[in-house]
């Protein structure tokens, strides 16, 4: 199959808020009022946990119908653990981005706990999202 490429495009608004066009859907990000944002939306970090949680539905619909199971839904709780001091540029030996991430799935489904593990590990080894935070991607950017 061919490489697919997608696009989105987006601008800084007022203070902290950006928004993106994302196919015929606009997404507003923001920084909380305690972080001289105005709270219009969720934080970019927070979006990146929400996507993960929509990466890992829509693949697990992807192998429940693969695998002939009902998927009744999923449950998600994620948390990432970052430290400001390196995305504000206090110090320099502190990453930006996640130091770790904490996911708990709740599959509705009528199988064992093993294969409800299996199942998620083979959500997990397929997620787009999950892979880009795993192995990295190479970012390319330039000036317009």
């Amino acid at each position: 199959m061919p490489v697919k490429t997608i696009r989105v495009s987006g601008s800084l608004d007022h203070a902290f808020a950006v928004s993106v066009a994302a196919g015929d859907h606009v997404v507003r990000m923001d920084q909380p009022r305690h972080a001289a944002g105005q709270d219009l939306g969720p934080t970019p970090l927070e979006l990146v946990l929400a996507a993960l949680a929509g990466c890992f539905g829509t693949i697990g619909r992807i192998v429940a119908h693969q695998r002939k199971f009902e998927l009744r839904g999923m449950h998600f709780e994620i948390e990432g653990d970052y430290d400001p001091d390196g995305l504000l540029g206090r110090r320099d030996d502190v990453r930006p981005g996640f130091q770790a991430l904490r996911m708990k799935v709740d599959l509705d489904a009528d199988l064992s706990r093993e294969e409800k593990q299996a199942v998620l590990a083979e959500i997990e080894r397929r997620c787009p999202l999950a892979d880009n935070l795993l192995h990295g991607t190479r970012l390319e950017s330039s000036l317009a």
